[in-house]
């Protein structure tokens, strides 16, 4: 009898020996971090059930609602709206769904956004952002966040978000230029309001 309990122990610490290494591994997985770079572009043609429509005109400043659809690519969304309307300055709030996102953290050491991405269907508790020029094209540069079924926000430098089912920007256009360049010290796009080109 002594021989038997002797045997259903070890089995029972080989089986939390077992269980203890699977989430050890699901740890060091976890850990895995992507990097990606500050000044890669939204890349346009992701957003094309994107709508548009005039609010108002103050002199030659205009404000815009800019309404994507279930499916949109929001960062590509803004940048296409930026082209077309050749923005040169402007300044943005939005909120809405999204099935997916991902977020940057900027990593002072690494000098790239540590990546976090959300793969489920949240809420967008908010996005602010401006758009200024680069390279003489419009840059757009969002910070928001979003919150999960479980009501955590996650958040950051927004680098993709997925619309489900819709997303709604308020986008104000200021008639002066603001231009950015990439600061050496953080390899990453800042508004220097003193440059002119």
């Amino acid at each position: 009898m002594k021989g038997l309990n002797t045997i259903t122990a070890l089995s029972k610490i080989k089986k939390l020996a077992f269980a203890a290494l699977l989430i050890l591994c699901g740890t060091f997985t976890a850990s895995a971090q992507e990097y990606v770079s500050l000044t890669n572009p939204a890349k346009p043609g992701k957003a094309p059930g994107a709508k548009v429509k005039l609010l108002s005109t103050n002199g030659k400043t205009k404000t815009y609602l800019l309404v994507l659809a279930t499916g949109d690519e929001v960062t590509s969304g803004i940048a296409e709206f930026a082209q077309k309307y050749q923005v040169k300055n402007a300044h943005y709030t939005a909120f809405g769904d999204a099935t997916s996102a991902k977020f940057g953290w900027y990593d002072k050491d690494r000098k790239m956004f540590k990546l976090s991405n959300i793969a489920e269907p949240s809420e967008v508790t908010g996005l602010v952002g401006d758009i200024s020029l680069y390279n003489g094209k419009p840059f757009a540069h969002s910070h928001g966040s979003v919150a999960t079924s479980d009501g955590i926000c996650h958040g950051g430098h927004l680098l993709e978000l997925i619309v489900g089912p819709t997303f709604e920007f308020y986008i104000t256009v200021e008639p002066t230029a603001v231009y950015k360049k990439i600061s050496p010290e953080f390899n990453a796009l800042i508004v220097d309001p003193d440059l002119e080109k």
